[in-house]
């Protein structure tokens, strides 16, 4: 396998969907537990991309092996959210609605690099499975509710953040 692109490529490609999966979840207005499933529907729907792509090369190469070395796996994880961080620290990104943006940003970027770098079929899988974090990220708890009466699953601040992603990402969601 001989995939064409800088490390600094591949943790772009990497975090992207650990960081739609996030923005996701602080979009809504779902409280501490509710923010904290989404969290971990985000993390669960990350790596279920080894599972959903297996012939993809790129969703592989910048996922962990779930059944290699479990330190290994975790070393990788730790390094890509750690890049990250310096990365957005480095932007002046402190705020919800900057996070959001930048975001946005960098899904700009990750498309152009896959129209440029990606095979269509290897861009357009990793476009779906971007999309589907974010879908089961809007739809992993109702926002706005009381102690699980009222509210609505897919909030406002969720729909707008969903229509930007899709703008930037040159695709649509499921739930669009």
């Amino acid at each position: 396998m001989s995939l064409n692109y800088t490390e600094e490529e591949l943790n772009l490609l990497a975090n992207t969907p650990h960081l739609i999966g996030a923005a996701m979840a602080f979009a809504g207005s779902s409280g501490l537990f509710g923010t904290g499933k989404e969290m971990l529907v985000n993390a669960q729907s990350v790596m279920a991309g080894i599972k959903d792509y297996p012939n993809n090369a790129l969703i592989q190469a910048i996922l962990p092996n779930a059944h290699g070395n479990a330190s290994e796996a975790m070393d990788k994880m730790k390094k890509i959210r750690d890049w990250g961080v310096v990365r957005f620290k480095a932007k002046g990104v402190d705020s919800a609605q900057k996070f959001q943006a930048q975001t946005v940003e960098d899904c700009k970027e990750v498309s152009a690099l896959l129209a440029a770098k990606a095979t269509p079929q290897e861009a357009a899988e990793y476009k779906q499975w971007a999309m589907s974090i974010a879908e089961k990220v809007a739809m992993a708890t109702t926002e706005g509710s009381f102690l699980g009466f009222g509210g609505e699953q897919f909030s406002a601040n969720e729909r707008q953040l969903m229509g930007e992603i899709e703008n930037a990402m040159g695709t649509q969601s499921l739930l669009a």
